[in-house]
């Protein structure tokens, strides 16, 4: 299992808002919605879309490629075209400090 990796600070993105992040050899999406932080991979599981440039409205994010949305809590796929959930990765915040765990699964 991979270590917390320090990828922004808190005030680095606006409740709500998202960022693309590089963790290791990954891209991922992380999204503050709420007063939480959430991470998904960034990838639209039915052709590969850039998640990060999708439009975010409360818990879901729409693929800008077909529209496909995804909850950033969960990975899981809410619309079609999208039937396989994208990974989801864990989140630490310490102090103004948000860090990310990739999910090997």
């Amino acid at each position: 299992m991979s270590d917390f990796i320090r990828v922004a600070k808190v005030a680095d993105i606006p409740d709500p808002g998202k960022q693309t992040v590089e963790v290791e050899d990954a891209v991922l999406v992380l999204f503050h919605v709420g007063g939480r932080f959430y991470c998904l991979d960034d990838v639209c599981t039915h052709d590969g879309g850039p998640l990060g440039e999708g439009r975010l409205h409360d818990h879901a994010i729409a693929c800008p490629r077909h529209g496909a949305k995804f909850d950033v809590r969960t990975g899981r796929p809410l619309t079609m075209p999208a039937i396989v959930p994208t990974r989801a990765h864990e989140v630490r915040v310490d102090g103004e400090e948000v860090s990310v765990r990739i999910n090997e699964a």
